[in-house]
């Protein structure tokens, strides 16, 4: 099979699961077959495709079960996965996607995000608001002691044209980190006492 056969297969697969889900309010972000002749999988990313909230573990699960039943209708013969059996993932996103559209951005108001704009280098910013044509971005720079709050200067709006891909940065609140060191020292405990 040449590289034209393998794209068309591809292709095919895609337009299959896409089809599957066409009454859903998502978008099918990526559709690859991965590994080898013998353990084949097929890997299917999806994204809400409006809204502020992504999907939930049952819309995931929900959606996988048209996408294996679409699937399974084509018989022996799956494109992009040849004939035998193969192994379905179907996922959203995680945190560590690039942010590239406005749907995405949305989703993240409120977080910090690691941004280029105007192919500058990098920076670390609070997403304050999200249009269809630009973003409210607030930098953060880092306290300049230990102990010291981080400094937000004022909002600015962009345009998303001059954005490059946004990356989620995840924070720890001290009321988190304490929980989670009180978590830890519980589940020490725990295991002490189990002993």
């Amino acid at each position: 099979m040449d590289s034209t056969d393998r794209r068309d297969d591809h292709a095919e697969l895609r337009t299959r699961v896409e089809e599957a889900l066409a009454a859903d309010d998502v978008v099918v972000e990526q559709v690859r077959a991965t590994g080898t002749a013998e353990h084949r999988t097929v890997e299917v990313v999806l994204d809400r495709a409006s809204g502020t909230y992504g999907l939930s573990l049952d819309d995931v699960a929900r959606l996988s079960g048209r996408v294996s039943a679409a699937l399974d209708a084509l018989g022996d013969h799956v494109p992009g996965v040849g004939a035998g059996e193969y192994l379905l993932e179907v996922t959203t996103a995680g945190v560590d996607r690039p942010l590239t559209e406005p749907r995405h951005l949305a989703r993240n108001v409120g977080r910090l995000v690691e941004v280029s704009v105007d192919g500058a280098a990098p920076v670390t910013a609070r997403l304050k608001d999200v249009t269809d044509d630009d973003v409210e971005l607030a930098v953060v720079r880092p306290p300049a002691k230990k102990g010291m709050r981080v400094k937000e200067l004022p909002a600015e709006r962009v345009a998303l044209d001059r954005l490059g891909p946004a990356i989620v940065q995840v924070e720890w609140s001290p009321a988190q980190q304490a929980g989670d060191a009180d978590a830890a020292a519980g589940e020490d405990t725990a295991e002490h006492t189990e002993a």
